[in-house]
C-alpha cells in the first residue's frame, strides 16, 4: 500500500461549498457562473443534451489552470460524495488555484461522452468521481496520454492490466475505519439490541463501509459480552447483503428501512449516496435514528439533521483540493494514490447535532479510545475492501 500523509485542510471555504452543494434546492442547482469560454453551461457528448449539465462556483479565480470533474450518477446535489468532491474542486477555485466546472452524469453510458467532452475543453486536470468510473477513466487516459486525470474512490492502477495508468493519480479512502466506530456506536446505543444496514451497490466503495459497520457490532459484543444483532449485511455472507440498486432512488431506500425497523432495527447505516435519504425519510417520527456517510449530514442534508445520530465522514472534500492544488502547482503524480484513512482525515465519525447530545459520556470516550487503537494497529479491520 502507498500512502501519502495528508493532513486535514481545515478551509472554511470547503465546509461552505460543501453547504452549498448539498444544501440546495433537491433538483441540480443552476449555473453560477461561467463555466466556459462561452459563458454557458457547456453540453454533453452524450445523446441527450438533458443528461450531463455544467457549473462553475463563480469565484474570481484568474487563474490559467483548468481542473473540471465528471460526477457519477447520483449527480451533483446527492448530499453526499460527488457534492462533497465539487466542494473540493470549488474550494481550489476560491484559493485562486484554479477555474473549475463539471459535467453531470446521469447514466454510466455518459462517463466517456463527459470525460471526453470535458477533454475537448482544454482541462488541464479531469477529476472523475467513483470507482464505477474506473473503466472509463483508465480508458481515456490510455487513449489520451497527455491528459491528467485523478479518480475517487480507485487507485491509479488499471484494473484490466494491475498496471498503473501514468497519467491517473488515484484518491482511496480507508471508510471502514469510520464506520467500525460507527458501528460500535450503534451498538453501544440501541435499546432493540438490532441495528442494520444497507448499500446502494454491492461494490467495495459501498461495502468497505458495510464491512466496517459489521465489525464494529462485532467488536462491542466481543468486549461487552452482548448480542446486538446486525441485519442487511454479514461480512461472512456478502452474497446476502441488501441494496438498493440505485445511489438515487429514495422510494427503495425507505422500503428498505422501512423494513428493517419493522423488524426491530432502530439504528440504521445507509450507503448508498442521494438514495439514502429514504432512510431518513423512514426515520422520521422517532422511528429510529440514522448513520449517514461520506459527509456530515447535519451539514449536507441540514432539514434532516434531527434524525442523524452521527455521520461516517471521508475526506474527499479535502483530497480533490490538494490534489486540484499540487496538479496546478506542477506537482500532479500520476501512476500513484493517495490512501487517506484516520490517521489523516480521511475518514471520521461526528455525532450529530441534536441526537449527538443524547450519546453517554463513557460511551464518547470509548470510542475515542477505540480510534487510537485503530490507528496504531492494536485493533485491525479485516474488511476485503479496504485499500490495498
Amino acid at each position: 500500500m502507498r500512502t501519502t500523509n495528508m493532513t486535514r485542510i481545515a478551509s472554511a471555504a470547503a465546509v461552505v461549498a460543501l453547504a452549498a452543494a448539498g444544501c440546495g434546492s433537491k433538483s441540480t442547482p443552476a449555473a453560477s457562473g461561467s463555466s466556459s469560454s462561452t459563458g454557458s453551461a457547456p453540453s454533453s457528448a452524450s445523446s441527450s443534451a438533458s443528461s450531463a449539465t455544467s457549473s462553475s462556483s463563480g469565484g474570481t479565480s484568474n487563474a490559467n489552470f483548468s481542473a473540471c470533474m465528471v460526477t457519477d450518477t447520483g449527480g451533483i446535489d446527492d448530499r453526499s460524495f460527488n457534492a462533497s468532491a465539487w466542494a473540493g474542486m470549488q474550494a481550489a477555485e476560491k484559493d485562486g488555484k484554479a477555474k473549475v466546472q463539471y459535467l453531470q452524469s446521469t447514466s454510466e453510458n455518459d462517463y466517456v461522452p463527459n470525460i471526453t467532452a470535458l477533454e475537448g475543453k482544454n482541462c488541464n486536470l479531469i477529476v472523475t468521481v467513483g470507482g464505477l468510473m474506473a473503466d472509463a477513466t483508465n480508458a481515456q487516459a490510455e487513449a489520451k496520454t497527455s491528459q491528467n486525470f485523478a479518480i475517487v474512490d480507485h487507485s491509479s492502477a488499471n484494473d484490466k492490466t494491475n498496471k498503473p495508468e501514468p497519467n491517473v493519480h488515484g484518491l482511496q479512502f480507508n471508510t471502514a475505519q469510520g464506520a467500525f466506530l460507527a458501528g460500535y456506536l450503534a451498538a453501544g446505543t440501541s435499546k432493540s439490541g438490532v441495528v442494520a444496514t444497507w448499500g446502494g451497490l454491492n461494490i467495495p466503495p459501498v461495502t468497505i463501509y458495510m464491512d466496517g459497520f459489521w465489525e464494529g457490532v462485532q467488536y462491542y459484543n466481543k468486549v461487552k459480552g452482548k448480542s446486538v444483532k446486525v441485519l442487511g449485511w454479514d461480512e461472512t455472507s456478502p452474497s446476502g447483503g441488501s441494496f438498493s440498486k440505485s445511489f438515487t432512488d429514495t422510494n427503495v431506500g425507505k422500503s428498505l428501512t422501512d423494513g428493517f425497523i419493522n423488524q426491530g432495527a432502530d439504528i440504521v447505516f445507509a450507503v448508498a449516496g442521494g438514495a439514502g435519504r429514504g432512510a431518513t425519510a423512514a426515520a422520521k417520527g422517532g422511528k429510529a435514528k440514522v448513520i449517514w456517510v461520506d459527509t456530515d449530514g447535519c451539514v449536507s442534508d441540514a432539514d434532516d439533521c434531527g434524525v442523524f445520530l452521527a455521520s461516517v465522514t471521508k475526506g474527499i472534500d479535502t483530497a480533490v483540493k490538494k490534489v486540484v492544488e499540487d496538479a496546478a502547482a506542477g506537482n500532479f503524480k500520476g501512476g500513484s494514490q493517495d490512501v487517506l484513512d484516520l490517521s489523516n482525515g480521511g475518514t471520521d465519525l461526528v455525532y450529530g447535532k441534536t441526537l449527538g447530545s443524547s450519546i453517554p459520556s463513557d460511551l464518547q470516550a470509548e470510542i475515542t479510545a477505540l480510534k487510537g487503537q485503530i490507528t496504531s494497529g492494536a485493533v485491525k479491520i479485516n474488511s476485503p475492501s479496504q485499500p490495498k
